[in-house]
């Protein structure tokens, strides 16, 4: 009978949108999940434990706040405990804010920093201290976006994060690949999620469009003529997080049905 460790992968913001479809998918692939986002989100993240179980991989729901330091080192402690160690970390959660430069006030570019980039800075932290002390050469994979590829009007502070992310994932690479760390983003495109609805209804009151109508504009322009899904995302994580992509490190990877060309 094999004794072979059964595989671990924590995901933030998993309650819901693209953070659920990759701890789906992952659990799909035969990794237990740790299960962290906030609090108030504890019902979903429950829900979606229970899933995972009937899948027949462990989970655990661990609730945080991701741009706290000491909390997500807590979520990576937590996740190893309980699940007997850690093979992958998908930095997922993440906010957006759609608003002109000219009106994003401290508050508002220090929230949106915390959140985005702040804890992917943290979930690198702790998942290689993790990953050094199992020795074990573990995937970190983080949200980047196609707005780090190139800066969008009105989201041009959450741009600027994800071009934060991507920085921060390719000097991690670098640091890391002596201990056979791999570091990877995913950027998305216009994904169907809460997140768009909400990015949507806030253009609205900018633009003067219905709602819904920004999201049909954006979409006009995806070559493969629809609208992505969290699966579609979490399907390159599973090839990020997966035995083919060992070879395969710093790279911030479009997934966005044919939007940005790079």
């Amino acid at each position: 009978m094999s004794t072979e460790r059964r595989r671990v992968a924590l995901v933030t913001g998993a309650a819901k949108g693209i953070g659920h479809g990759i701890a789906l998918r992952l659990a799909t692939d035969g990794f237990d999940i740790g299960i962290v986002d906030l609090a108030s989100q504890r019902n979903e993240a429950e829900n979606l434990a229970d899933r995972v179980r009937t899948l027949g991989q462990g989970a655990t729901v661990i609730s945080a706040d991701v741009s706290d330091q000491r909390q997500v080192f807590e979520a990576v402690e937590e996740t190893a405990g309980q699940l007997h160690g850690l093979d992958a970390m998908v930095n997922n959660a993440g906010i957006a804010q759609v608003k002109p430069l000219s009106e994003v006030t401290p508050e508002e570019f220090d929230q949106i920093l915390s959140v985005n980039v702040a804890s992917v800075l943290f979930g690198i932290q702790a998942a290689a201290r993790k990953f050094r002390e199992l020795g074990v050469r573990g995937r970190i994979v983080n949200a980047c976006s196609i707005a780090g590829q190139s800066g969008f009007p009105m989201l041009g502070a959450y741009s600027a994060t994800k071009f934060a992310v991507k920085g921060l994932t390719q000097a991690a690479a670098q640091e890391l690949a002596a201990d056979g760390i791999t570091v990877n983003s995913y950027c998305p495109g216009i994904v169907g999620t809460s997140m768009w609805d909400t990015i949507d209804e806030l253009m609205s009151r900018y633009n003067g469009l219905e709602r819904g109508a920004t999201m049909r504009k954006y979409a006009e322009g995806i070559a493969l003529g629809r609208v992505e899904t969290p699966e579609d995302v979490a399907g390159l994580v599973s090839f990020l997080v997966g035995r083919d992509a060992g070879y395969l490190t710093g790279q911030s990877v479009l997934i966005d049905g044919g939007m940005i060309y790079r």
